[in-house]
This record gives C-alpha cells, sequence and structure tokens, in this order.
C-alpha cells in the first residue's frame, strides 16, 4: 500500500489545531485575504505568506511594517515591507501591497502565517527538521534532528534555497545550558510524535512526516510546517551515523527505501 502524502499546509495546520497538547506550538495561521493581512500585522507585526502547496520554500514572502530610520520623523511615513528571496520592495499602503500580492499569487491558494521572529546562527536565521516515523512495531517515533541554517540575508532556511545543515547542539549550544538543552530536546521529540500521530487519526497510511520546528527569541517551540515526503538525506552528513542507519532501516521497514 503506498505511504500515504497529504499536499495542503491548510489541511495538516486545521487537523493538528484539533488537538489540545499540540495546538499552543501551532502560529496563528489564516487563509489569504487583504483583511486577514491587515489584521495579522496589527496583531503580530512580521508575517509570513507562503503557498498552500508547494515545496523546498518556493513562493514563501515576508511582510512587515517599515519605517525608514534614515530620514528624519518629520519626512517619515509608514510603509510596507515585502520580502522575497534576498529581494525587498516597499510600499506606502497596505492596498498597494495586496495588489502586488494578488498578482504575485494568480488563482493559487496562500496561506498567512503570524511571524516567529527565529534565533540565529552566525547572524543567520535557523529552524530544525525532525523526522518522525512509523517503526516496525506500527508506533511512532521522532528519529532525527537537523538544523537548517538560511543562506545570508534570505528568509527561507530550506537546503535547496542555498542554506547549510548543522547540529542541534552547534545552533542550540549558544542558548540553552545543558538542562534545558535536554528539556527542549524531549519536548520536541514527544512533539513529533504527537502530531504524526494526531495526523494518522485521519490519514492512517501516513509513515513519515518532517516537523519544521522553530525557536523564538524566547525559546518557545513552534511547528512552523508539516511534511509528508520529508528528505532523508540530510541526516547522513550528522556526525553519528547510528542515527541515519536507524532512519533508513524504519524507511526500509515501511517501504520508502529498498534494502
Amino acid at each position: 500500500m503506498a505511504i500515504q502524502r497529504i499536499a495542503s499546509k491548510w489541511e495538516k495546520t486545521v487537523i493538528l489545531r484539533q488537538k489540545d497538547t499540540i495546538r499552543p506550538f501551532i502560529p496563528d495561521t489564516r487563509k489569504y485575504s487583504l483583511e486577514n493581512l491587515k489584521e495579522m500585522l496589527e496583531i503580530h507585526g512580521l508575517v509570513y505568506v507562503k503557498p498552500d502547496r508547494g515545496t523546498y520554500g518556493n513562493g514563501v514572502m515576508s511582510v512587515e511594517p517599515w519605517t525608514d530610520e534614515l530620514v528624519s520623523e518629520q519626512e517619515r511615513a509608514p510603509q510596507y515591507k515585502l520580502r522575497y528571496g534576498i529581494q525587498s520592495d516597499f510600499y506606502p499602503n497596505l492596498e498597494e501591497l495586496h495588489n502586488v500580492l494578488v498578482q504575485r499569487i494568480g488563482k493559487k491558494v496562500y496561506l498567512i502565517q503570524q511571524g516567529i521572529h527565529l534565533l540565529t546562527y552566525r547572524r543567520r536565521k535557523f529552524d530544525i527538521r525532525a523526522l518522525v516515523q512509523r517503526t516496525p512495531q506500527k508506533g511512532w517515533e521522532t528519529t532525527g534532528f537537523i538544523g537548517r541554517v538560511a543562506a545570508q540575508q534570505k528568509i527561507i532556511t530550506n537546503y535547496h534555497g542555498g542554506g547549510m545543515t548543522a547540529t542541534l547542539e552547534e545552533l542550540l549550544g549558544p542558548y540553552l545550558e545543558p538542562r534545558d538543552f535536554a528539556k527542549t530536546y524531549k519536548e520536541m521529540k514527544l512533539l513529533g510524535v504527537r502530531a504524526a500521530r494526531q495526523l494518522a487519526g485521519k490519514f492512517p497510511n501516513l509513515k513519515e512526516i518532517g516537523l519544521d520546528i522553530a525557536i523564538d527569541e524566547q525559546h518557545q517551540i513552534w511547528i512552523l510546517e508539516v511534511n509528508t515526503l520529508p528528505a532523508l538525506f540530510p541526516f547522513k552528513f550528522l556526525p553519528d551515523k547510528d542515527i541515519y542507519k536507524k532512519i533508513r532501516r524504519y524507511a526500509v521497514a515501511y517501504g520508502r527505501l529498498k534494502k
């Protein structure tokens, strides 16, 4: 039987938010509209506009209010900053920005997600990919973590967008004492299993998920996105080779990889 995949980010978000123990980790996410954009900017300041279906961070943009600090207070006027790739554009009002976004979006369904102010590594933003797999005993296990560091000046951390990988220890070591690191590690492992179980309740042929986890400046954990066709190869590069051996063994057991 084929491994189940779920393309819609919105569908996965709705299912995850139904679980009380997961909901606090889900950023405010809504379907794109001018009204939602305005309200979410007022609440969160920074938001991300992303396609409901898509991979590798393609089409992801960020929007935030902007004031030019280089001009005098008398000449300053509120603006909105739109970022995509390494490009930044500025608009004098939300309606102009919305018109541009509508042109870029076209007929696709887009979402607006609360912006998370990520921790940084050497002044570059990073998030964490958690791999959660069906075990040969038919349970769920978070089998690996790998950090993803954004390319210089980019808003996405994806490896295909020029990012780099790093271990959790490299990324979180400067921020967390060993005791706090162990607590965060345990919490992320548990969150991965809970998310997989919740999605598998609706999609019983699900065998693996990739959880994109952000940790903000207050060290709170957030689920940015769930991928149901997660890349396995980055885990080969972890120093602990036993991690990939287990990942491969589980993937062979449920049919993703051949022996």
